[in-house]
């Protein structure tokens, strides 16, 4: 990547979160509901992704799938913004020499990790606000309900304090750390042998060729971050949406207690409407930055 103007990779980026919500946040609400509601010890709330869509489209109609989305395009705007500019400028700097076409894993995993870390201090507000809201529906008395974002975050700030909004902030940052290095790690592989393997069959290039590579690079990149921390997400969850505050927020105890009553399947709760979300909400993210960072002007390698 050739030096340019820093704010390009951050717009970029931005309207990568953009997409990212619009394509995936109805799968998430679902992901949120099961979390929540499946993993408690009273016993199971929805028999897996489709009772819980068609549950929340019954009663809440298809506006109840993008619960929360505000505070989750604020948010992921903003976190994604963040992200892919950290990671884009940190990438460049780190670059030993020329640009090399070849993925660099000493390259890579700090960059990914430096960025991961620096989102899950804007994630982990956003995201309790967000599942807060998620979370209600006929199954929470109206007493504890959320009319919205905004009610949310300022009777969470009033009865908690500042804390209270970074509630859960340890396990957001592993899950973001860890995420973020396979996904990148993911990303730039899979983009870099298929790139080769185009080479290779045509001298012709174009922009369906750099589409079809952001989907594919971006979709795996998205499943592969889910399915290698989606335990530390399901714990997260808990600790976010746990009625009682002064509850354990140490991930490990909470997935420990998990695994013993319903084993590894109860640590991997959600993963249907997960991966689902993953492939289509990731190449979406992706084919947006790429396509907007060659409009912006950026270089890659």
């Amino acid at each position: 990547m050739e030096e340019t103007s820093g704010y390009k990779e951050y717009v970029a980026g931005l309207l990568a979160g953009v997409a990212t919500v619009i394509t995936g946040h109805p799968f998430d609400t679902v992901k949120v509901k099961l979390q929540k509601h499946n993993t408690v010890a009273h016993g199971m709330q929805y028999k897996n992704g489709l009772h819980c869509t068609a549950r929340i489209v019954k009663i809440e109609g298809v506006r109840g799938l993008y619960r929360g989305a505000t505070s989750s395009f604020l948010g992921v705007a903003f976190e994604s913004s963040l992200l892919f500019g950290i990671y884009s400028q940190t990438k460049q700097k780190l670059q030993e020499g020329p640009p090399n076409t070849r993925p660099q894993p000493q390259v890579i995993i700090p960059a990914a990790a430096y960025g991961g870390a620096i989102i899950s201090f804007v994630l982990c507000p956003s995201e309790l606000v967000k599942m807060q809201v998620q979370g209600t529906d006929s199954l929470v008395p109206k007493s504890g309900r959320y009319s919205g974002p905004i009610d949310c975050a300022l009777k969470t700030m009033k009865t908690e304090g500042v804390p209270g909004i970074f509630r859960g902030g340890l396990t957001t940052l592993l899950r973001e750390t860890i995420g973020n290095v396979v996904f990148f790690s993911v990303y730039e592989y899979v983009r870099h042998y298929m790139h080769l393997q185009l080479k290779t069959a045509s001298s012709d290039h174009n922009y369906l060729n750099d589409v079809g590579i952001g989907i594919v690079s971006g979709g795996l990149g998205g499943v592969a971050f889910w399915s290698s921390v989606l335990p530390l997400d399901v714990a997260k969850t808990i600790i976010q949406t746990a009625s009682d505050k002064s509850s354990t927020k140490n991930p490990f105890q909470i997935l420990k207690s998990i695994y013993g009553r319903s084993g590894l399947s109860g640590c991997y709760t959600g993963l249907g409407p997960t991966i689902a979300r993953a492939f289509p909400a990731n190449a979406a993210a992706i084919v947006t930055w790429e396509l907007a960072a060659k409009l912006l002007g950026v270089e890659r390698e």
